[in-house]
Formats: structure tokens, sequence, C-alpha cells
């Protein structure tokens, strides 16, 4: 394999090939565009609209265009584009994924190809992983943009909608993937086209796009609104489980499970992650809920509770998987170690947790409308995105997105070194021999970044240099809130951090400092507020004399700075500058990798080494038979360290087999969301018809007569005629629903003699005779909003209702597999049929609702406010009586009938009485 690539050279190394001919080109229009005056600069852009309108392609454009965005980065940024970030931008261009190095300028990078596809006028979004890097980037890559006659709009949390519709209609977007995903699904709730936000997707730009189409992609957006109330039954469920008495396995067997004589009420197998009751167990269960059968269907509500506490309390690890933080359970991205705000584990899960650790147990929510990232990004006509780790995801971004990597040279050369792993025996041998390099290279003045995969270990690391007396800065999700300016300084001479994967993105460690932070605790101490100093530290204009002088002094302290660090860089640079120690080795090679590159930026000097013991999670869980043989084999001390290319291999494979079991699982996930996709597509599609305008009588009437026919076809069943019983049972069905009472009538004698299609016709006929006669009531512009609007509210609700019937169908099929059946195609059978029948209720729900629709008169309206109860009410001090206006509060289920005397349901009635958002 080697030989073929040093003779036909490596994939990324082919396709550079072909785009370094297209770098010469825009490197050869350099002097010709520095030439330009500004206002011939800027002149460009629509002249490149007007070629492009005239038949030319981006292609064809790509050379000048490219060529006219280095030379604005230029003068506006004082950044000009290198021609390794001119091959970025190509490859970004053609829809691909460029792998660039740390502190290569990606941002940089993207103001490229965005320029480039913004001149078709269809929109651009740059997506990054949070609403600081949107915020910063649209403001400062931005300035290139505006200055060459661009709209740059930004999408952050805690925008109006209003705000959002502009920044979507900018030529170029810049927004995290969490909130355009949220628009895309609320667009797809809107009852009026006005309150649409987003115009389609184009082209999408992703920064970090291992994280975000990766990592976040086991995540699934979910839009939710109140569900049912909490119940007692997480905490009971919790003050079972937690009496009972458990075994950790690393893979639970098959007969474990049923043994009798097993001492431990349930076990837990690290390996798979799952938490399950022995016989000891269940008969313990059926004695404290006083059940007969457990595992019968009528219990499933309670074995889920259950099933979910025993997960809590055996799988999930405070500090690793979660924090609890001012008396709220918040989870932890087990990829970057940042707190996760907002989301909460599915699946009654997060209750469970909630009751195990005593703090206040919320209500389950109803997902109102839910998509997975890879979904939402296949959206796009073309998608591209940028990392510094993606070569070892290759195969999911191919599969998946259908996205190819080419690996972007660095710009100058990479100097880092790379040591081999280190194995010691036991996980304290390899925390002393951590702590001694620590020291080693303090002595020297070398700066350290230590790596930790959870807070847990990053805390006892913490203990451990302290004990030695080493000052460390300690940087976990606990104290996230201070992790840009910890990261930042960490290339400082000497200096010691202790960090969990959250260090691994957004700040680059430059060597001696960065100046950056050193100048904003400057206005600090100058007495300027957080909010000026974060405008004075941004690139948005302004006309604000505070932020103008904040500016000028962040200026003159930036110089100031730059000066000192200068001459530390260079003592760093002599001391080996900076060294990364990997306490343990992640599950995926991407994130050893992410840590690995926060060295050896821009061509500096570095050093990285892996401590790893037999003793770790992935060692222990994945090694296989010979790590555990070898750890009976090896007499060593524990602080010995075991150098063995074996070892070294089933560390690798192990790392592979996590990758390709969480690829799987992902793959799985998709595959459920697949079937999903396509209904929701149909859904979505319909809805966005209705939205734009589309008159839907004719539609309404053909479901009408469906409904009517299928009424009538269930009343004849196989007979091929009706008596006078059955006809007057079928009358009921319909009459003071389609038609007034006597519209239709018959004489029982000729009743016997009639068809199912006499009968079809007659009633049609009475029925459209009815809604003609509504329409002219209400009068036509009113029947066309009705129609619209009752629509789409059922085309909601029953769609909401399918999403949590869907979601139970998924917990249900994973069982098939136990039947040698295929759990996907079960799945795709039964929620065919279910969504057959969905339609099939929408269709007769919507035209009921518009044959019983009232519109209610003004003069009803105002008789009602008039007659509001107000009553007295005397406070207890003696003090004179108030008079307050009584809310009317009447306490309903959502299948009782409604109280406005309609006789529907609540939950299907329509008065704006009782269901004031209609």
């Amino acid at each position: 394999m080697g030989l073929l690539k040093s003779i036909f050279g490596d994939y990324s190394s082919r396709e550079l090939k072909s785009i370094y001919p297209i770098v010469d080109k825009i490197e050869a229009l350099g002097d010709e565009y520095k030439a330009l005056t500004d206002a011939e600069l800027q002149a460009k852009t629509p002249e490149f609209k007007e070629r492009l309108a005239n038949g030319e392609t981006l292609d064809d454009i790509l050379p000048e265009a490219f060529a006219t965005v280095r030379e604005a980065a230029d003068r506006v940024l004082g950044m000009r584009p290198y021609r390794v970030q001119l091959v970025g931008g190509i490859v970004l261009h053609q829809g691909r994924i460029a792998e660039m190095k740390t502190g290569e300028g990606k941002t940089l990078v993207a103001t490229l190809p965005a320029y480039l596809n913004a001149l078709t006028g269809k929109g651009v979004h740059v997506v990054t992983v949070n609403d600081y890097l949107a915020k910063r980037d649209s403001e400062w890559m931005g300035k290139v943009h505006r200055f060459l006659g661009l709209k740059v709009g930004l999408i952050i949390h805690g925008l109006t909608a209003q705000q959002r519709k502009d920044a979507y209609a900018a030529d170029i977007t810049y927004g995290t993937n969490n909130e355009m995903g949220f628009d895309y699904l609320r667009d797809n709730m809107c009852i009026y086209s006005s309150e649409l936000v987003q115009r389609g997707h184009s082209f999408a730009i992703v920064d970090e796009v291992d994280s975000i189409l990766i990592d976040e992609a086991r995540t699934p957006l979910i839009i939710s609104g109140q569900g049912e109330k909490s119940t007692q039954m997480y905490d009971m469920a919790e003050m079972f489980v937690s009496r009972l008495k458990k075994k950790v396995v690393v893979q639970v067997d098959d007969k474990e499970e049923e043994d009798s004589h097993i001492d431990a009420d349930y076990i837990v197998d690290e390996k798979a992650k799952t938490a399950t009751l022995t016989a000891s167990g269940i008969a313990k269960a059926e004695e404290f809920f006083h059940v007969e059968n457990l595992s019968d269907p009528s219990n499933a509500t309670l074995n889920h509770h259950i099933n979910q506490a025993l997960k809590a309390h055996g799988t999930m690890k405070r500090d690793i998987d979660y924090v609890v933080k001012d008396g709220e359970v918040i989870i932890v991205d087990e990829f970057t170690g940042r707190l996760m705000f907002g989301r909460r584990y599915s699946n009654g899960l997060h209750q469970a947790i909630e009751a195990k650790e005593h703090v206040n147990v919320n209500s389950e929510n109803k997902t109102l409308a839910t998509i997975t990232f890879q979904n939402y990004f296949r959206l796009y006509d073309k998608l591209s995105g940028m990392t510094g780790t993606a070569m070892t995801e290759a195969e999911e971004f191919g599969t998946i997105y259908n996205l190819d990597i080419v690996e972007i040279p660095t710009n100058r050369p990479n100097q880092r070194v790379d040591h081999h792993d280190v194995v010691y025996k036991t996980e304290a041998g390899k925390f002393r021999a951590v702590i001694q390099q620590v020291k080693e290279c303090h002595e020297k003045g070398q700066p350290v970044l230590v790596g930790t995969v959870s807070i847990e270990k990053n805390e006892l690391l913490s203990h451990l240099l302290q004990r030695e007396g080493i000052q460390h800065n300690l940087l976990n999700a606990k104290n996230h809130e201070k992790e840009a300016e910890i990261v930042a300084q960490a290339g400082k001479l000497g200096a010691v951090t202790v960090a969990t994967n959250m260090a691994g993105r957004g700040t680059d460690i430059m060597l001696g400092g960065n100046a950056e932070y050193l100048s904003r605790a400057d206005l600090v101490k100058a007495g300027y507020s957080e909010e000026v100093i974060v405008d004075a530290t941004g690139y948005a204009e302004t006309d604000n004399a505070d932020i103008l002088a904040a500016r000028k002094l962040f200026a003159e302290r930036m110089a100031y700075h730059k000066a000192i660090i200068k001459e530390e860089a260079e003592r760093v640079r002599a001391a080996g500058g900076l060294f990364i120690i990997g306490t343990e080795r992640h599950e995926s090679r991407r994130i050893d990798n992410q840590l690995r590159g926060r060295a050896g930026r821009q061509g500096d000097p570095g050093e990285t080494r892996f401590y790893i013991s037999l003793e770790d999670d992935l060692m222990r869980l994945f090694g296989g038979d010979r790590i555990q043989n070898m750890m009976e084999k090896f007499d060593l001390d524990e602080d010995t360290p075991i150098e063995n290319k074996m070892l070294t291999r089933a560390i690798e494979n192990a790392q592979t087999t996590v990758e390709s079991r969480n690829f799987q699982s992902r793959k799985s996930v998709l595959e459920y969301d697949d079937v999903m996709n396509k209904q929701r597509e149909i859904i979505y599609a319909q809805r966005r018809q209705v939205l734009d305008g589309l008159d839907i009588k004719e539609t309404v009437l053909n479901m009408m007569h469906t409904s009517v026919s299928n009424h009538v076809a269930l009343a004849f069943g196989e007979n091929q005629h009706l008596d006078a019983a059955q006809y007057h049972e079928m009358l009921k069905g319909m009459e003071g629903i389609y038609f007034a009472k006597g519209a239709v009538e018959f004489s029982d004698e000729e009743i016997p003699s009639k068809t199912q299609e006499d009968f079809d016709e007659a009633f049609i006929a009475a029925a459209e005779k009815t809604y003609e006669a509504k329409e002219q009531e209400v009068t036509t512009p009113i029947m066309r909003e009705l129609e619209r609007v009752i629509m789409l509210r059922v085309v909601d609700e029953y769609w909401m209702d399918h999403i949590d019937a869907m979601d139970d169908l998924k917990q249900g099929v994973r069982l098939q597999g136990y039947g040698n059946n295929n759990p996907v195609d079960v799945y795709k059978r039964e929620s065919l049929d279910m969504f057959e029948e969905m339609v099939s209720a929408i269709q007769d729900e919507t035209v009921r609702r518009l044959y019983s629709v009232r519109l209610r008169k003004d003069e009803e309206v105002k008789r009602e406010r008039v007659a509001k109860a107000t009553v007295e009410n005397v406070g207890g001090d003696g003090t004179t009586p108030k008079k307050q206006p009584v809310k009317k509060t009447v306490k309903i289920g959502r299948n009782d009938p409604c109280p406005c005397g309609s006789g529907q349901k609540w939950k299907k009635c329509t008065c704006k009485e009782y269901h004031p958002d209609l």
C-alpha cells in the first residue's frame, strides 16, 4: 500500500493537482487587482452578477471572484489569504470538506466561497458551533463582504422573528447549527406565510464540520411543548432502585441475567451501557409495586420507569455524563466536555436522573417537531465543511452526506513531535508518570496542556498537582465561563493547564500568551463594563464615544503586549514549544487528534504524548482478551512503562472498534429517521402549498366526498342493500354534520332498492349544498381563510401525535430482531400503515371541523365580557374589601366535552372561548 501511495500519491494529493492551476490563475491576478481603486474593486460585484445572469457559471468567474476577496481582505482586515487558504476555499466551493490544521485560518478561508456563491442571490449559510463564533465571524469577516457590497446576516439565540427573517434575507448569513435547525422546524409550524423566516437551503459552509455533522448527529433537534404532568412514578422508581444491589461487568453473559442464584438485583453492562434486572430484582419489583407479573403488557409504563431508573444509577455518572448545577441536571457533551444548556435526555431518562440526584423532577415534554442534523443538512443543494480532523470519519462523511475530504497542506512545515504512547499497568502509575513529565517541562519553562476525558479525572489530576505544589489552571464544564481566557494563556512560559476535551476548539493557543486577552483584562482594570468591552473587542461599525475610546485603549494595549509576548514566545520556542499530554485515549481517534493539534500551530515547535493505563475504560471494555491476558502476563511494578507493538495495535483496534460501533449507532438513528423524513417531507410540502396561498376548496370537497363515501361503505359492509334500521343508523353519523336533519329523506319502502352509489350521490349532493350555504353565510374570503387555518391546525395536531406514535413503534420494533426480523423493515411497513391512517384521520377531522365551525359575532363577545362576575376579596388584616374579576377556570380533560356546548371533545373543538389561540 505504501509503495502504491508513493507512486500514485494519496487521494488528497491527486485532487490538489487539479486545484493548483486554478490557484495559479488567482495569484496571477494579484498585481492587477492591487492596482484597482476601492470603487473599482467594489464594482466587481455587480459585474460578476451580470455575467452570471448572461450565462457564465460560478466556476468561470471563480479566479476573479477569489482575487477580489483576497484583495478586499487585505485592505479591510490586513489579512491576505495564503496560497493554501485559496486551495481550501476552492475545495469548499466544490462542495467538499477541507481538512485544515489548527491555526491555518479557516475563518478567513470561508469568505472566499461564501462571496462567490452569494453572487447567485440564493443565500449562503456559514454555520458555526456557538453564538460567540457566529457573532464574531459575522462582524469580523462580514467587513470584507460589506465592503464588496453584500449584505451579511446573523442568526443567534434571542432574536425576534423579524430579525431572523432579515438575517436570512441577507446574501451571507452566519449562524449556529441549532438555531438554523430550529428555525426550519418552526417555519414548518407556521400558520401564515408571513411568519416564515428561512428562504431556502442553497449552500452551507459548516465550520468544525466533524463536531456538527458527526458528534451532534446522534441527538435530534426537538421542539417540545408541555406534556403530561410529572408523576410520582419517577420518585417511586428511584426509591426502589436505590435499594437494589448491583453488579458491574464488562460484558453481560446471556445466562447471567436469568441466574436466580446471582448475588445482585441488577447487572450493569459497561460495554453496552445497559442495566437489566436479574430474577432476584424482578421478584423484588413485583413485591415493591404489588404486581403479579412485571412482564405483563399492562405494566409497560411501570417497566419503563424502572428501566430508566436503572440506567440512571447504572450507566449515567455524575461529573462524567452530567453535572448538577443550581439544582439542575445539565448534560456534559462527551466530545467537547462543554455543558449542553437546554438539552435534556429523552424518554424520561432526564427525569430519572433528576430523581436520583434529588432535585426537582420536571414534567415530560411532548414533541411538536423533530429532525436529525443529518436530514437537516441534507436539505442543502450544496454542502461543504472545514475542520482540522475529518479523515478518521471519511467513511461516515461519504456514506451519510456524500462528502469527500481533501487534506490541505499547512502554510509552514509542521515541526510538532508526536511521541509514542506510554502504557502503564495501573492508573496510579500512569498519573505518577504524568506528574513527573509536567515537572520536567515546568522546570525548563515549557508550557504544558494536560487533556483529560472527564471532569472526574480532571479534578483528580488537579488535586495531584496541588499536592506536588505545581501551580496550574483548571478548566472543565464547571468553570467554562473562563474557557477562552484559560486556553488563550496556555502557551505562556511555564504555564500548566489541565483541561477536559473542551480545550480542543475555538481559541488558538499562542506561544508566549495571547495579547488579546491580556488587553481585555486591561480594559476591565480601566473600569469599562462587560458590554462596552464586548463591543470594543468586536468588529461591528459604531459611532459610540465610549466604545471608540475603549477600542483605542485596546489597540494601544495590544501593541504593548505583543512586543512583550514576542520576546517570551522565543523563550517558549527554545524550551520546545507547547507540550500536550493526553491522560487517556478517547473512544474516537479524532478527539485525540484535536488535542494533539493544539501544539505546532503555524510551524511552531511542540510535542505530544499520550499516557495510558491498562485500567483505562477503553482498554478494559474494548481491548479484548489479549489485553486482559497481558495484564496477567506482565509482572511489572506500577511505575515501569510497558512498550509493546502489540499493545499499540490493540489500542488502535479498540478505538477503531468503538468508532465503528458509534458509526453504526448513528447510521441506525438515520435509517429510522429516513423513514420519518419521507413522511415529514410530504407533510411539510403540503403545508407549504397551503401557506403559499393554494386554493384548497377543491381539496376539501374531495376530502368530504371520501369521508362520506367511507361512512356509507362502512354501513354497507358486504351487503348489497340496507334495510330501514341500517339506513337510519347510517344517517345518524352524517345528519347535523354534513347536512341538516331532514335534508336527505328516503321512505322506508324505497330504502331496500337503493344501492351504495345512490346513497353516495344523495349525501354528497346534500353536503355540497350545506357547504355552499355556509360559504355564503360567512363570505368567500373568510371561508378560504377558515379552510387554510383549520387544515393546518389539524395537520399539526395529528402530526404531533404521529411523532409520538412513531417513537413508540421504534421502541417496540427493536424486539423484532429476536424473531429474526429486520427491525427497520418492520418499522417501514408499520409506519406506512400508520401514516396512511393519519392522512385519512386528517381528512375526516378537517372536514368535520369545517362543517361544524361557527363564527361568533361582536355582540356575543361583548355580552360575555360584560357578564364576567366579580367577588369580594376580604384582606386578612380586616382592610376594605377589594373587588377583583374572577378568571374563568375550567378543569377539563382532553377527551371531555368542551364547555362551549358544541358537543365536541375539548381536544377537537375549534371554539375561541376555550381555545383562544385559534
